[in-house]
């Protein structure tokens, strides 16, 4: 499986960017199965967790940092999982990766980037003040 992070870029404090990721070699068809995550890691700091939706659409968990700002979907016809970002601050400054949950039907520690195993190449979001 491979993960194709894009839709990162500049833009003022305040604004929005919406940030895809498409599975591609998913042979067997299995991207509906897992639960994917975003996570995001600053110069300097270590990988956190943004958001993670579950493989059913059915929950979704955030970090309080973006709690009420950012949503994550996911549209499993497609095998894309995307995070819209709105009232952006400069401290969102970073590049997100996305990755997948390595248990099908599972969200356990979702919070923790050891609980995924394939991950996008990342997408860089500079937010300026």
């Amino acid at each position: 499986v491979q993960l194709q992070a894009s839709g990162g870029g500049l833009v003022q404090a305040g604004g929005s960017l919406t940030l895809s990721c498409v599975a591609s070699n998913d042979s067997d068809r299995t991207f509906s199965s897992f639960a994917m995550g975003w996570f995001r890691q600053a110069p300097g700091k270590e990988r956190e967790f943004v958001a993670t939706i579950g493989w059913g659409e059915s929950s979704t968990h955030y970090a309080d940092s973006v709690k009420g700002r950012f949503t994550i979907s996911r549209d499993n016809a497609k095998s894309t999982v995307y995070l819209a970002m709105n009232n952006l601050k400069p401290e969102d400054t970073a590049v997100y990766y996305c990755a997948r949950h390595r248990n099908p039907s599972r969200l356990t520690d979702y919070n923790a980037p050891r609980s995924y195993n394939y991950w996008g190449q990342g997408t860089q979001v500079t937010v300026s003040s």
